[in-house]
Order: structure tokens, then C-alpha cells, then sequence
């Protein structure tokens, strides 16, 4: 009796297309738990993934509903599941082979999807991948032995209406309920998985078509007045470098440390009567660090990634996302890699999270980034990574295997993930001898032990820099790449770097902006720079240091150690920071305006005062306005600097990156100029570290991930040479 009604329903035409949303929704279910690794951490999540792929399931197949005759209307019904069904597939193969999802960019670019799969793509199936076409092949049978038939009634246009009405709601509660997990979802897009988590395989690929359209179509509008009027701008403020610095540190290894939520209140700062950093205080007051003290961070919606981009490309990040995310993938970059790459630098990243994070993939091969060994290469024991990915001790460490096979010299950059909100430690990995605060704010306390986590990881690394030789042979920059803390825990933070709760304020907030920004060299004579500067900054500086000349490159940034350089910085958020001033939001005397000296508020202005507030706002105004220009209309394909190659991303394979430098190195033979070569051996065992993850582990060191050595495609690999000079 129970079977009856059932039955009954599926020979209508809309129990058939019941049947087809159902068994769709859950191969999607399957899958995600089979195949996709989302970090799906609570129950709520769990919940909103179960209900994303009903909504676009239910308006596409739903579309074969209108079709007047019932067998026209079946077939579209079945047609229009299979290719949906296609589509979690194809992402389902690309996934497995790149952990990433499949783009509007990659799927018309067949060529790309089929270099990295070929004939792989067998060898990428496995036997739960039956659940892709048992439903259909129930189907058809049913069908052909009549135990389900096709209803010839009419259904007219109202309920397939109200069908397409419903799933118009539901993609509508879809999106409402990931908004309540995930605020900005789809305005700041940080990683295609967290789309994917949140909406499903459609509605990701119709946002990534939309954006794709959206940004083509702004291209398209590129007019070489734009250009021109950029480089006009970038001309009339451009510094000449320091006679003094320009080449001091000229073919030097360059590696960039990049910490993790870092503020400069941090050194030197003592908690409970012991230094929260200790191995940094002693760095940047060492006799070859040039160190900065009123340094910015000047990232927007982008975050880490805004700061990677202005370091590396000389460019701000977007005001309404992460340029990464948002951009990426199809803009063209002059980014410090590709620079280099003339001057005969091999590039490499290190970072203890997945590839697809802020979409570094894709931009790290347009930047020209040779290799990038993100969570793949490294280990995955319970205990070895938290929060972010891979433990930063961890990272250092495990990173000399492949550091020491690079081809010199060499520009590379790691990092850092454990410092990061909301700043969780295993107890294992906490200093015993160091006592964190005890405040009302468990972020606050948390904070200050990552950050000392941190200063030990650099501890360890820079022994190893000493005992290997990359001391002295090495340009290393340390920076800060945003704040830990924010506005809200300030007051709390407030007694502990001697400041007042009662009156803080705006001021205070902007000072807390300041970020470490230390430069260590051989030749360097090491000091204290006061001067304003910020993130945007860093890549003259580093050029010019290394003795490449940046007049033919368009960099918004301004050498730190120029005499002629004018000191100062404006946020995202249009907030200027100058020698004098603070400028809240780029609103000149309109805006709340303090001294930076002392934090005075200006409530009167002289005449001099009101004339360099304007021109500062001007100043600021003007390079927010065209970096966006310069970025959104992707300018840089119709700019080629004298003596720079542009990039080709499709050379690069960060699937196989430890079998390409290890045949490199082969080929080159007594040629190869790599640490492993110089030392006859491998420099792994110089390595110390009191990691409690490395003990009885020391095998980590050393041996390759097996993933990472039995990939199929990296044993075939035969073109070595793509990756190198």
C-alpha cells in the first residue's frame, strides 16, 4: 500500500523529474564527501552544502518541464541532468588532478585542461565514479521495460512556473544561509572552494562565467589614452635611487619571510617580564638589518594576498575584493619573479595551505613563479598542521629539501600561516618558559604565543641560513603583511603597550597599522629607519638593492632609501599616513586630521597646513585611482618594459616541481650552481628544531611526500628546462 502513491507519482511527469533532482542532489552529496576536500567543520555547513545543489538543479532540468510533448519533455528532462552531471564530473577528474575546480577561463581553454590530464585521466577514475551513470542506466531500463512510463497529460505553463519559481527561491535561501556562515562570499572571494562549499558546482560556474564577463568586458574598454596618462603619472613621481644602496646587495639570493598577521608593536615588546620575540628584537637591531619603524600595511578586502600583490607586483590591491581572486587568473603581471628571471633568478614559493587559496595558483604562473610546493608537498600527520595549514617550524624545516635544489641564484618567498586569528596552538607546541597574558580576550592571549611560535620558527631557519652558507649570501626581507589584532580588542590590548583604554582612539587605530619591515644583508651597515613608508614601497626598494633598474616598469611604489623620496602612504580605505599626518579616509580637512607625532588632533588649520593636506589628498587620490585603472582595464598586456620577457603560465607545472629540479640539476651536472651541489650532498641535517612533531621524524627532513613521488604524470615528465633560467 506504502508503494503505491510513490509509484503513481513517478510515472507522472513531474515525479520523473522529482526523480532526477533527487538522484543528482545526492551523486553532488556523495561527491563532496568522496572527492572534494572543502573543510566542512560544522554541523551548519554540512547543512547548507546538503541544500546548495537543489536550487540550480531543479531550474535547469526543471527548463524541460515547458516542452509541450511529453516524450520531447522526458528527453530535454534526462539531457539536461546528464549535462549537469557531466559538469560535477569533468570537475570532479580536474580536482583530482589539480585540487582546484574547473573556470569559465579553463574550460575554453581546452588545450590547458587536456596538457594536464591526457591520458592520466583513466588513471584518475576510480571505482566509487559508478555512481555518475547508475542512475541513468536505472533510468533507461526502467523506461524500456515500462516500469516507468511517460505521462502524456498536459501540464500547460503554470506549474512549470511555479517549479522555476521555487528554485529561484531556493538558490535565493541557498546563497541567504551561506551569507550567514560566510559574510561576503561572493564580493571577497578568497578561495573557489569556499563557492563551491557554500553554492554548489552551478551557481559557482555562473558566478565564475559572470565575473569572467564582467571583466572582459571592462578590458575591452583599455584605450591607450589610459596607458599613457598612468605612465605620464608614474613619470612625474618617480625618485632616483640611492647612489648610496643601488647594487649594494647586487646577485644576492633573495627570500622573503612573510609573518603572518604581524604587528610591529610586537617587538620588543615583554609580557609578563619575557620578550614575545626575541630572535626579531635581536635581528633588527643587528649590525646588517635595516629596519623600519614606521612601516604600513596598506592591504584592503584582499588581505594577505593585497600584500603579496603590492610586494611583488608594485601595484595596490582593489577596492571591492582581492585583486587575486578577482583578477588573477587572466591579468597580466610584471611581478618581481619574471623581473628577475633577466638577471637569472629561479623563483620559488613555500606555504603550508592549498594552492587554490586567494587563487595562487593561477596568479603565481602569471607572476612567473617557477615552482610553488603548497600543502602537497608537505607532511600530513594529525598533529603537523593547524589553523591554516602546515605549522610553521614545520614549514622551515621541511622546506630545505626542496630550498637546497634550487638553481642560484634564487628569489624565493615563504609563508607563514600559524600566527593567524583566531591564533590556536597545540599545547605541545607552546614554550614552557614563556607565560602569555591573561585578559578577558582569548584572541589577545592567543596572539602573543603564535607570534613567539613564529620568532622561534625564524630562530631556527636563520641557523640554518648561517650553517648552510645562504647567510651571507642571501638579501632577506621580513615583513608584516596586516594586522593581527583589530579595532575591537585595542582597548583591552591597551595597558599592555602602555597605552591608554580611556583615550584611545582613531589615531591609535591608524598607528596600529605599523608593521615590521626588516631587510638583512651582508653588506648592509645595519639601522633604524623612521621615515614613513609602507607595503607598496618594497619592490623598488628591493630592485634598486639588488641593482636592477625600475624606470622601465610601472610601480606605484617609491624607494624607501631614495634621499629624494617624499614619506608617504595611503591605505585602501583612502586614509593617509604622512611625516606630519594622519588623514582619516582621504577626505582632507574635511576629515578628522591628527598630527603623527603626538596623536593632536587639528581642529584649526594654518594656511600651510591646509595646502599640504590637499596636495596629499591629491597625491593619494591619484594612485588608488590609476592602479585600479592600470588593473581593471588589464594594461599591462599592451606595456612591454626594454629587456623584459613576458610571462607564458602555461610552462609551468607545480604538479612536478621536485622531478624538474632534480633533473635539472642532473643535466647541469658540474654546472649546477644549487646549495645541494655546492655542499656535494644534502644540507638537510644541518637543519635543528625543537618541533615535538619532528621527534622520532626525522625522516620529514628529508624524504619526499610519497604522493609527490609516485605522481604519474611527474615520473613522465621529460621538459626539465621550462622551469629554469
Amino acid at each position: 500500500m506504502n508503494k503505491y502513491p510513490l509509484h503513481h507519482f513517478l510515472n507522472t511527469r513531474f515525479g520523473f523529474f522529482s526523480l532526477l533532482l533527487v538522484t543528482f542532489s545526492v551523486k553532488y552529496v556523495l561527491v563532496v564527501y568522496l572527492d572534494f576536500n572543502l573543510g566542512i567543520s560544522d554541523p551548519w555547513q554540512h547543512i547548507i552544502m546538503w541544500t546548495s545543489p537543489i536550487g540550480t538543479a531543479m531550474l535547469l532540468i526543471g527548463l524541460g518541464l515547458y516542452l509541450p510533448k511529453p516524450i520531447l519533455s522526458y528527453i530535454a528532462m534526462l539531457i539536461l541532468d546528464f549535462v549537469n552531471t557531466v559538469l560535477l564530473f569533468t570537475n570532479v577528474i580536474y580536482y583530482r588532478q589539480f585540487s582546484d575546480f574547473l573556470t569559465i577561463k579553463t574550460m575554453a581553454n581546452v588545450g590547458k585542461v587536456s596538457q594536464g590530464l591526457g591520458k592520466s585521466t583513466v588513471a584518475l577514475l576510480k571505482p566509487t565514479d559508478i555512481i555518475f551513470v547508475i542512475d541513468f542506466i536505472i533510468i533507461t531500463l526502467l523506461l524500456i521495460i515500462g516500469k516507468l512510463k511517460i505521462d502524456e497529460a498536459t501540464v500547460g505553463l503554470a506549474r512549470p512556473t511555479a517549479v522555476s519559481s521555487l528554485a529561484i527561491f531556493s538558490i535565493a535561501l541557498n546563497l541567504t544561509l551561506a551569507e550567514t556562515s560566510r559574510p561576503r562570499l561572493l564580493r571577497n572571494t578568497f578561495d573557489r572552494s569556499y563557492v563551491v562549499k557554500y553554492t554548489g558546482i552551478d551557481t559557482f560556474t555562473v558566478y565564475d562565467a559572470l565575473k569572467s564577463l564582467q571583466s572582459g568586458q571592462v578590458t575591452k574598454n583599455a584605450s591607450d589614452s589610459d596607458l599613457t596618462n598612468i605612465i605620464n603619472y608614474l613619470n612625474h613621481n618617480r625618485v632616483a635611487a640611492s647612489p648610496k644602496y643601488f647594487g649594494k646587495e647586487r646577485n644576492k639570493n633573495v627570500i622573503i619571510i612573510h609573518l603572518e598577521s604581524f604587528q610591529q608593536f610586537l617587538l620588543n615588546l615583554k609580557v609578563n617580564g619575557k620578550p614575545v620575540t626575541p630572535f626579531l628584537n635581536q635581528l633588527a637591531q643587528g649590525n646588517h638589518t635595516l629596519a623600519f619603524s614606521n612601516f604600513y600595511h596598506q592591504v584592503g578586502l584582499g588581505r594577505t594576498s593585497d600584500a603579496e600583490n603590492m610586494l611583488e607586483s608594485g601595484t595596490y590591491g582593489i577596492p571591492d575584493g582581492s585583486l587575486f581572486t578577482s583578477l588573477g587568473s587572466s591579468n597580466t603581471f610584471q611581478a618581481a619573479p619574471a623581473i628577475l628571471r633577466a638577471s637569472g633568478y629561479t623563483s620559488a614559493v613555500f606555504h603550508g595551505n592549498v594552492g587554490t587559496f586567494w587563487n595562487r595558483n593561477d596568479v603565481y604562473k602569471n607572476m612567473g613563479y617557477n615552482y610553488f610546493f603548497d600543502q602537497n608537498y608537505w607532511s600530513n600527520g594529525r598533529h603537523d598542521s593547524i589553523g591554516y595549514g602546515l605549522k610553521d617550524k614545520l614549514l622551515f624545516a621541511e622546506s630545505i629539501k626542496y630550498l637546497e635544489q634550487l638553481q642560484q641564484p634564487f628569489y624565493v618567498k615563504y609563508i607563514t600561516v600559524t600566527n593567524h586569528i583566531p591564533f590556536d596552538m597545540d599545547n605541545s607546541d607552546l614554550d614552557p618558559n614563556f607565560k602569555t597574558t591573561d585578559t578577558s580576550d582569548k584572541t589577545i592571549n592567543n596572539y602573543f604565543q603564535t607570534a613567539h611560535y613564529l620568532d622561534q620558527a625564524l630562530r631556527e631557519f636563520f641557523a640554518y641560513l648561517a650553517k648552510s652558507g645562504l647567510l651571507k649570501t642571501s638579501l632577506i626581507v621580513i615583513y608584516g603583511d596586516h594586522y593581527g589584532l583589530s579595532n575591537s580588542e585595542y582597548q583591552t590590548l591597551a595597558p599592555i603597550i602602555n597605552e591608554s583604554a580611556d583615550t584611545w582612539n582613531n589615531y591609535n587605530n591608524v598607528q596600529m597599522q605599523r608593521v615590521p619591515f626588516l631587510i638583512y644583508g651582508s653588506q648592509l651597515s645595519g639601522h633604524t629607519e623612521s621615515q614613513v613608508g609602507g607595503e607598496i614601497d618594497v619592490l623598488p626598494t628591493l630592485l634598486h638593492l639588488l641593482g636592477v633598474d625600475t624606470k622601465p616598469y610601472l610601480q606605484f611604489g617609491r624607494d624607501l632609501l631614495a634621499p629624494q623620496r617624499e614619506h608617504w602612504v595611503v591605505f585602501r580605505n583612502g586614509t593617509i599616513v604622512s611625516q606630519k599626518y594622519i588623514i582619516i579616509g582621504n577626505k582632507g580637512i574635511k576629515g578628522t586630521v591628527y598630527k603623527r607625532d603626538d596623536g593632536r588632533q587639528i581642529l584649526n588649520f594654518t594656511p600651510a597646513e591646509r595646502r599640504d593636506i590637499s596636495q596629499l589628498a591629491q597625491k593619494a587620490s591619484a594612485a588608488l585611482k590609476y592602479s585600479d585603472l592600470l588593473n581593471n582595464k588589464n594594461l599591462l598586456r599592451y606595456y612591454v618594459p626594454t629587456g623584459f620577457t613576458p610571462v607564458n603560465p602555461m610552462q609551468f607545472d607545480y604538479l612536478t616541481n621536485y622531478q624538474q629540479m632534480i633533473a635539472l640539476r642532473q643535466k647541469l651536472g658540474s654546472a649546477s650552481t644549487s646549495i645541494y651541489s655546492e655542499h656535494g650532498a644534502s644540507t638537510t641535517g644541518l637543519y635543528q628544531s625543537d618541533a615535538p612533531e619532528l621527534v622520532n621524524r626525522k625522516d620529514l627532513l628529508q624524504n619526499i611526500p610519497a604522493a609527490v613521488r609516485e605522481n604519474e604524470s611527474a615520473k613522465k615528465a621529460k621538459s626539465t628546462t621550462q622551469q629554469s633560467h
